[in-house]
């Protein structure tokens, strides 16, 4: 009898609690996309960002991660699952532009904007701005053990380093087509926005020659692989380096360079957050925008996400080790031979996607193989 009673005293406390819980079903929920580690969430002492916008506007956030723009593109293209707000690289933005995937955003709901640096706006993947407010920026470089890589090594041969044989097995590249094919490109002196086929064939080449050194294809996993020492080579995104260096399970052997060769440099990228063309919740989207644009906001995910800032107050704001860290914040002349992805012709992309699966699927004992007619 006093487990009943129990039992039902419980039960009508609960219908009482959840009756008045803000995320009851008349509640708006907003919808968020964005790459894994990519936001504040309450840990070392600083705001867990999407509470915050829920305490401070009463709606749900409904927060879900991906690893590339290509997984992002594919789900969303394919209608599998809606969101109203998405945090895409500059080529994909530029793509999904074109195809009439975002919502031109209302600047009257993001006042923060003006915070922005004018630098990373007016970009060439939205030239007007329309579409999207720079979330971060970064550059992509080579992440080494430098026990095992001498750090002169890796400053004479740049790209180069990730074809040494004595490496074989220890060397990670990434597992989408873009930036791999991007490394091989810029090896070759090439833009890595070339529309020229015979380039971007010349670039598989190096790519098919590189396979049998490489461990294997990765995303985020390479965190935890170059840190327990799986491997010693492997590029990646700058603002990563805080994982796999000076985080909790970090290891300090890593050193993080940036190719800078005239005509053989790198990618410097942003991240931009846009509103999708489907989003039903448009206005909030936006409000969520300008929330991520607030000085406090914008300086509490830079310090956890370790990313660059395009923000200028909250760069001001952050920790100064954060703030004076070249890998985080190089200085201008290691970024004189960057460049931004800019969207590829429709026949490129086409091009690029044949020649990663051709890569994939690329066997020692098939080397020939060829799933597409010429």
């Amino acid at each position: 009898m006093k487990r009943l009673l129990c039992l039902s005293l419980v039960l009508v406390m609960t219908i009482a609690l959840f009756s008045g819980c803000k995320f009851g079903k008349d509640i708006v929920t907003l919808n968020v996309y964005n790459w894994g580690e990519y936001i504040s969430d309450g840990s070392d002492g600083l705001m867990d960002v999407n509470a915050q916008f829920e305490k401070e506007f009463g709606v749900r956030v409904n927060y879900k991660t991906y690893e590339s723009n290509e997984s992002m593109y594919t789900l969303l293209e394919s209608g599998a699952a809606e969101y109203d707000v998405v945090i895409p690289s500059d080529y994909m933005i530029g793509k999904m532009i074109k195809e009439g995937m975002l919502a031109k955003l209302n600047f009257d709901n993001i006042p923060n904007y003006k915070y922005i640096d004018d630098e990373y706006k007016n970009l060439e993947y939205d030239p007007n701005n329309e579409y999207s407010v720079p979330y971060t920026w970064g550059t992509v470089g080579i992440f080494y053990n430098s026990e095992v890589v001498p750090t002169s090594e890796v400053e004479a041969k740049g790209w180069d380093i990730l074809w040494d044989k004595k490496y074989a097995g220890k060397i990670f590249m990434f597992d989408n087509a873009r930036d791999s094919f991007m490394i091989a490109l810029k090896k070759l002196g090439y833009s890595m926005n070339t529309t020229d086929p015979d380039e971007w064939k010349a670039a598989y080449e190096e790519l098919a020659k590189q396979k049998p050194l490489v461990q294997g294809y990765f995303m985020d996993q390479v965190f935890q692989k170059m840190t327990n020492e799986e491997g010693v080579l492997a590029p990646y995104y700058s603002g990563d380096g805080a994982n796999m260096i000076t985080g909790e399970d970090g290891n300090d052997k890593i050193k993080y360079y940036i190719p800078d060769e005239p005509g053989h440099g790198t990618n410097l990228f942003v991240d931009a957050m846009c509103v999708l063309k489907n989003s039903k919740n448009k206005e909030l989207a936006e409000k969520y925008i300008n929330f991520m644009c607030r000085t406090d906001v914008a300086t509490d995910n830079a310090e956890y996400i370790c990313y660059s800032t395009p923000h200028k107050e909250a760069l001001n704001e952050i920790d100064e080790e954060i703030r004076t860290n070249p890998m985080f914040y190089p200085p201008e002349e290691k970024l004189e031979h960057t460049e931004v992805f800019i969207t590829l012709p429709e026949n490129i992309n086409k091009l690029q996607k044949e020649l990663w699966i051709q890569l994939k699927c690329l066997r020692e004992d098939r080397p020939d193989w060829w799933p597409f007619p010429n």
